[in-house]
């Protein structure tokens, strides 16, 4: 699990299209992580349309990595499931999932918040078509990264209280 400590968040990418079998290999990771009551809420959209990723690049002030990435995604949670107040923490898992088997495929990727804001997730909604029995949560701009950056090292021994 060395993508752990060496994911980042990558931003420009270079012009070459991601496989279709690394494209399927991220969403079985996306789709392997933990849900509430097992409940998977979660649906993808895989965008490789230009204009419609320039599009998408609109819906946030945070998601203009999407004007240049070959590939992007977004993830929805279904309306119809057992525990709705966990769909965002479902998918939150699912777009780690996401994340770090990019960095294992040797791609590069940003998470793009756009849930909880109403005001993004119906940009992201209409741009995509999103029936109303979904809801878009999170943007992936992903591809084959221009340069990758170390990960810094975020550990900090204050933040830790043990309970003996």
């Amino acid at each position: 699990m060395n993508s752990i400590f060496h994911r980042t968040s990558i931003r420009e990418f270079l012009d070459k299209e991601v496989e279709e079998e690394k494209i399927e290999q991220i969403l079985k990771a996306a789709m392997a992580a933990p849900s509430a009551r097992n409940q998977q809420p979660w649906e993808f959209y895989v965008i490789t349309n230009k204009e419609v990723l320039k599009e998408l690049a609109k819906c946030s002030p945070y998601a203009g990595s999407l004007n240049n990435a070959p590939l992007g995604f977004a993830a929805c949670y279904r309306h119809d499931i057992m525990c709705p107040n966990y769909a965002h923490i479902d998918l939150s898992a699912s777009v780690e999932n996401m994340l770090l088997e990019i960095d294992n495929l040797g791609l590069g990727a940003v998470w793009l918040g756009i849930a909880p804001v109403e005001e993004r997730m119906e940009k992201v909604r209409e741009v995509l078509q999103i029936p109303d029995t979904l809801s878009a949560f999170a943007l992936i701009s992903c591809g084959y990264p221009v340069k990758v950056n170390p990960q810094q090292d975020r550990f900090d021994k204050t933040r830790i209280h043990y309970v003996k």
